[in-house]
């Protein structure tokens, strides 16, 4: 079984594309709608959020869980891989990865584990812009590990506080559209108006309106979303770590809320329209 949290829905873009790749797989998916938005709230409280719903997670009988957040990773997921899990009861049987590292090897071309430049980077002057959360954004997490592998790669950031929100609140598309609009014209605002070579989608909400950040980006800008780049970097791992498949999977999947069931699952269709019904954590 593998474990994947959020602290709210944008996680189930990923788990759906994850469940669509690994039939054989059993999941189980949890979401903190206890303590939502984590954004708004001090580092130690998501990093001990992070920790509990990680080891209900385990509890549960995931061996390896991912945070299918961009906040919790930014904030909690080295604390809990290098201080947490060597000293917990989890130790050497579980790990816990983020979102954050495929997305980097994907817009750098270099494994996570080099944190230093790979090939010759005199030539290597690309623009990467990065849309996220103001928490995202404000943690500086994708600038700071692109420019270790890439330090000649420009990124620029965009911070798009209400799109989230708009997203999951079935905000008319229209609306939808002018925020999407205004964050392409601020990122276009920091570049000189030169699109980037690559653009991050550093939110699990944002590939629902790919679709728009494609209208508002030239053909050139290769668009990196979440819920693909993170299950090919997922499909990799588990293909050189088998371990964690062994023992029963047969496609099965849960998914459980630390809030309301039932306001959850009708929330939940944004996500996946026909998504299986949430029960309580």
């Amino acid at each position: 079984m593998i474990g994947v949290f959020d602290s709210g829905l944008g996680g189930l873009t990923v788990l759906r594309e994850l469940v669509a790749r690994f039939k054989a797989v059993d999941f189980v998916y949890l979401a903190d709608h206890a303590h939502v938005p984590y954004g708004n709230r001090p580092s130690e409280d998501i990093v001990d959020f992070t920790r509990d719903c990680v080891e209900q997670l385990f509890a549960r009988g995931a061996k390896l869980a991912l945070l299918g957040c961009n906040t919790a990773t930014a904030v909690a997921l080295r604390r809990l891989q290098q201080q947490w899990l060597p000293e917990s009861k989890w130790a050497g049987a579980h790990n816990v990865l983020g979102i954050v590292a495929p997305t980097v090897e994907a817009a750098t071309q270099t494994p996570w584990a080099v944190t230093s430049p790979q090939y010759p980077q005199k030539y290597n002057t690309d623009t990467i812009g990065v849309f996220g959360t103001t928490r995202t954004i404000s943690s500086g997490v994708y600038a700071e590990e692109i420019r270790k592998r890439c330090p000649k790669v420009t990124v620029v950031q965009q911070i798009c506080s209400e799109l989230a929100g708009a997203i999951e609140n079935k905000r008319p598309l229209v609306e939808l559209d002018v925020l999407v609009r205004d964050g392409v014209a601020g990122l276009l605002g920091q570049t000189g108006n030169l699109p980037p070579h690559r653009a991050i989608l550093g939110c699990t909400h944002f590939p629902l309106v790919e679709p728009l950040f494609r209208k508002y980006l030239p053909p050139f800008t290769r668009i990196l979303s979440q819920p693909e780049v993170v299950a090919d970097s997922f499909e990799d791992y588990l293909a050189r770590r088998t371990n964690y498949l062994d023992g029963g999977e047969g496609g099965m999947l849960t998914l459980l809320t630390t809030g309301d069931p039932d306001e959850v699952s009708e929330k939940a269709r944004v996500f996946w329209p026909d998504v299986p019904h949430f029960a309580k954590a």
